[in-house]
């Protein structure tokens, strides 16, 4: 994808490079939800990271200390929650309109996935800040939110203050 490839020339070279389905084969059926293949290519790419001491991306391989499925579960049971479940745009879970949460921030962001009304509709994002009770829908995919992010645009994370001299990463431990 050309998206991950302007990501790269970005962040920098990803070091994890995962070729094996599996994981995301059996995360996605757990959870009734085919990732976006963008999402899925970047984190395979990277694994499971830290970007600019502030955005967390995990990768779904069950070895890994942070794994994806193991956090989407338990913030799948956090935003269910009937006094969270107003801070959101919509129910999070793998139907049509809901959201999937698949990232956080240091900084008390939420980002989540919003599922397509219909199988040729776009995914986007949803960004909900933690510490007040606003949420941002942007129109755009995953690859296109994180280089918006990666840019420095206004994409509810802010990343000029942490990343002054360029985006960086590093693994999760």
């Amino acid at each position: 994808m050309a998206a991950l490839a302007e990501i790269q020339t970005l962040l920098g070279e990803p070091r994890f490079n995962w070729s094996d389905p599996a994981p995301w084969i059996e995360l996605e059926q757990e959870l009734g939800i085919e990732f976006p293949a963008d999402f899925r290519e970047i984190v395979d790419a990277y694994g499971s990271i830290e970007i600019n001491g502030q955005l967390y991306l995990e990768h779904p391989a069950s070895h890994l200390l942070h794994n994806l499925g193991k956090t989407i579960r338990g913030d799948l049971d956090f935003w269910r929650e009937e006094d969270m479940a107003e801070f959101l745009s919509s129910p999070v879970g793998a139907n049509p309109g809901e959201l999937m949460p698949v990232a956080t921030a240091t900084t008390g962001e939420m980002v989540f996935l919003c599922v397509p009304d219909t199988p040729s509709s776009p995914w986007r994002v949803v960004v909900q800040e933690f510490d007040s009770p606003a949420w941002t829908l942007y129109e755009m995919t995953f690859s296109e939110w994180l280089l918006a992010y990666l840019k420095g645009g206004d994409v509810t994370l802010c990343s000029r203050n942490l990343a002054p001299d360029g985006p960086f990463w590093e693994f999760l431990p």
